[in-house]
């Protein structure tokens, strides 16, 4: 690709900050500013097609992953995008196609395994689920989250990601279960065993919570949200005893 002229990359730049903070109509306004003067850059046309799926608009979705492809046949994130959005569609020969397609050229390029593929796809199925919360669009969002969460190394963080929905969803027993198998699993996982002490708190289970953030603080003596937590939750037990 031909390098870009300083407007373009000005445009570009809050095109990505626009898009990141979830302002799809101000991305799109970006990328029409974009295209007239260089169609060559595969990252808009991956910015517009996550944004079409996230829309429901998925012929244009698939289009314009495919653009970006055509454009750079090495670029990652559009042929992730791809193949998620084909299975999602049911279309799972096809998008297992359009994946080991990618992967193959990955390594022929360079000249081996790569071993960051499963959190590349990983990262693209946050990012749909990420979109998908902002949509409130909350049970489609877990489903890719869960998706993540089978192959990504950064468990924990999508752990709490899918907490997040079933609280927003209502679900706060749900939450709390999902949290204490988490903590179960990953015993130093210190801000699940934070969001969980919280919730305990706010069901009036605080002989938990107080459990949860005295575990906290053996792990990390210094943990702030902890100790203030803890502070306030022993308080409330005083007070409830007199």
């Amino acid at each position: 690709m031909a390098a870009l002229s300083g407007e373009v990359q000005d445009l570009l730049q809050l095109a990505r900050e626009k898009f990141i903070a979830g302002d799809y109509k101000a991305t799109q306004t970006l990328i029409t500013q974009i295209l007239p003067k260089n169609d060559q850059i595969p990252e808009i046309y991956q910015m517009l097609a996550t944004i079409f799926y996230s829309n429901g608009q998925f012929n244009k979705a698939i289009k314009t992953f495919k653009r970006a492809l055509e454009i750079d046949p090495y670029y990652t994130d559009a042929s992730v995008g791809l193949s998620i959005i084909l299975n999602d569609l049911g279309r799972y020969e096809e998008g297992k196609k359009v994946f080991l397609e990618a992967q193959s050229l990955l390594e022929r390029k360079n000249r081996r395994p790569d071993p960051s593929v499963n959190d590349k796809i990983a990262s693209k199925f946050e990012e749909l689920a990420d979109l998908l919360f902002q949509c409130q669009r909350y049970e489609e969002a877990i489903e890719q989250f869960q998706k993540a969460l089978s192959i990504t190394h950064r468990k924990h963080q999508v752990l709490l990601s899918i907490t997040e929905c079933y609280i927003k969803m209502g679900k706060k027993d749900k939450a709390i279960r999902e949290l204490k198998s988490a903590v179960k699993d990953f015993p130093n996982f210190i801000n699940g065993r934070n969001k969980l002490a919280s919730l305990l708190f706010e069901s009036n289970k605080v002989a938990e919570a107080v459990h949860h953030w005295e575990s906290v603080i053996e792990l990390d003596p210094r943990n702030p949200e902890a100790t203030r937590n803890l502070k306030m939750a022993q308080t409330t037990r005083l007070s409830e005893l007199f």
